[in-house]
């Protein structure tokens, strides 16, 4: 339950909804609590002989009282409600953020549906405990209070009888409340694993259709929903001890009360008018004890979830600007790598001991087997992942002393996986630079040469091209994205393989195109074809996370090592395709 207290920095924001919502809970419930007590005099009024207009009296004070009371509760709901959905809005808020600063590290650990799990489930259990877990203890509370207070103006003895009662109640209540709290952790998660499931699904049906295992991943799923089912029926099967439990010992308490008031009135030392009003406030009063369980149940579950969300905002990012960034300029595009080694886990090394300097406007290619470490090495630059021994440095700053969305700004990089976001062709090529003018959004496009196959969409730069670009053909894909960066007219240029899904004609013309955007800019190009590296300043070829060769094309060819290889059976394989 400690956990809760991490939301009272969000509660203070609305501080006015909530001083108001409680005061509206009080006044609702003193005027609800006027109910029995306007029943009483009613009652003893019939019994030594009452007008028409006297009785009309008391049905129009019913009323009155439960329409007034009933205002001041819609406006107890709207504002403490009300509350809880901006307090869940700024958590979701800074979820997303937060999940916006994390590393491609962070994304490699954790699943994607145990993510949206706490962005959902999880956040709508805290909702709850600030919404309904927040305005039903006030209302309980003032219910409680009034109710008792009146019950011992009434009859002190019936009263000490009914608050008999709390003891057992507390007790069941604490109980059930710790069993409660353990299986809202299961629950949880085992929906995280069931959202993970469901989501790699969907994103893979046609790898899953493909091969024709629908069945087999439809086994595994209902293997994971059978579990979340099990595990809510065992948190069903506490809360269905409950109300019964509490219904038995408030059933037993009437019972005494009937007794021992009923005896009163034969007696005379209680009215039946005392008597009416006492089970009134009595039926005000199972409320709150039977909520106090339900309550618990909503806190209970709230905390879990509460844990399970304040872990993710807990998770530092690896990658943050410098405290103290360096000046922001326009970047001239030096690089130079200093004795940069990289290693994702700590043992086996993706890059080592690399060390080369980019002239600003030279064009260099990285080429080499799979796995090498070229994506590795470009990824430094921008800073998706950060150096474990040496430094990058642009300008002559290390990447690290940049403010970080001015190092990236000067970035514009294709990356290998052509992801599209689900919206229009326009909006997609727009993403880095949504203040470009037409103008350079067309030429980009027409340097990618994705400007034909958008000239016969039906609704050309305004077409849909559904999620992860599904619509689209690979090379399509891969040429929106190249598009996408070129609008941002970056200083430094990275193609990360990016005409690879292109035929070789698409490419020259393409790398027509590009040579002349890339004057004056800074390029790095990392591809598998010769054709498209021969031109470059400077070609490095990468093994195992070292620079093996290095020079011009014409001194790689000359060096007979790795690179030369590449170019004769490429060679090779395009005279294979011209004989037939």
């Amino acid at each position: 339950m400690k956990s809760l207290r991490l939301l009272i920095p969000y509660l203070k924001v609305y501080r006015r909804e909530i001083t108001w919502g409680c005061i509206a809970a009080l006044i609702s419930t003193a005027l609800y609590a006027l109910a029995p007590w306007a029943l009483k005099l009613a009652v003893d009024d019939l019994q030594t002989g009452i007008s028409a207009r006297q009785l009309a009296y008391y049905a129009g004070l019913f009323v009155g009282l439960a329409a007034v009371g009933g205002v001041f509760r819609y406006a107890m709901r709207m504002w403490l409600i009300g509350m809880s959905r901006k307090v869940e809005q700024d958590l979701r808020d800074r979820i997303f953020g937060h999940l916006q600063k994390q590393p491609a590290s962070f994304y490699n650990q954790n699943r994607t549906g145990d993510l949206m799990s706490r962005m959902t489930n999880d956040l709508d259990n805290v909702r709850n405990v600030l919404g309904p877990g927040f305005m039903y203890p006030i209302e309980t509370i003032s219910t409680a209070v009034f109710s008792i207070a009146m019950m011992l103006w009434i009859s002190p003895t019936l009263t000490l009888i009914t608050l008999l009662l709390a003891p057992p109640v507390s007790y069941s209540v604490f109980k059930l409340g710790r069993v409660t709290h353990k299986l809202t952790t299961r629950i949880q998660e085992q929906y995280s694993r069931l959202s993970d499931q469901a989501q790699e699904n969907l994103s893979g049906a046609r790898v899953v259709r493909a091969y024709s295992q629908e069945e087999r991943e439809l086994a595994k799923f209902d293997q994971l929903n059978q579990e979340y089912v099990r595990r809510n029926l065992s948190m069903t099967r506490v809360q269905a001890l409950f109300f019964p439990l509490m219904g038995f010992l408030f059933e037993i308490g009437a019972a005494i009360i009937l007794l021992v008031g009923g005896l009163g009135i034969i007696r005379g030392s209680l009215s039946l008018g005392d008597f009416v009003a006492f089970v009134g406030y009595l039926g005000m009063l199972a409320w709150p004890m039977i909520a106090v369980g339900w309550v618990a149940n909503l806190l209970q579950r709230g905390a879990a979830s509460m844990v399970r969300i304040q872990n993710l905002l807990d998770t530092e990012p690896e990658i943050v600007s410098s405290s103290q960034p360096s000046s922001a300029r326009a970047s001239a595009g030096e690089i130079v790598f200093e004795n940069v080694s990289v290693s994702h886990d700590g043992v086996r090394e993706a890059l080592q001991d690399v060390s080369f300097k980019v002239r600003p406007g030279e064009t260099i290619a990285i080429v080499g087997r799979t796995g090498s470490g070229k994506s590795t090495l470009v990824g430094l630059l921008p800073r998706l992942i950060d150096p474990s021994k040496g430094r990058v440095l642009i300008d002559g700053v290390a990447t690290n002393e940049w403010n970080l969305d001015e190092l990236r700004k000067q970035v514009g990089m294709v990356p290998q996986d052509a992801f599209l976001f689900s919206s229009t062709v326009k909006e997609n090529l727009t993403f880095g630079a949504p203040e470009a003018s037409e103008t350079e959004m067309l030429e980009a496009a027409s340097i990618s040469r994705i400007d034909k196959d958008v000239a016969q969409f039906a609704d050309g730069y305004e077409t849909m091209v559904g999620e992860r670009g599904l619509t689209l053909s690979g090379g399509q894909k891969g040429r929106l994205t190249l598009a996408r960066a070129l609008v941002r007219d970056p200083s430094i240029l990275i193609l990360d393989d990016a005409l690879s899904a292109v035929d070789t004609h698409t490419e020259e013309e393409i790398l027509r195109g590009l040579r002349e955007f890339m004057k004056g800019r800074t390029s790095i190009l990392i591809a598998h074809r010769v054709s498209t590296v021969r031109d470059a300043d400077c070609i490095y070829v990468l093994d195992q996370g070292r620079i093996v060769e290095s020079g011009t094309h014409e001194e790689l060819i000359a060096l007979g090592g790795y690179y030369a290889d590449l170019d004769h059976r490429q060679s090779l394989e395009q005279e294979l395709e011209m004989e037939s």
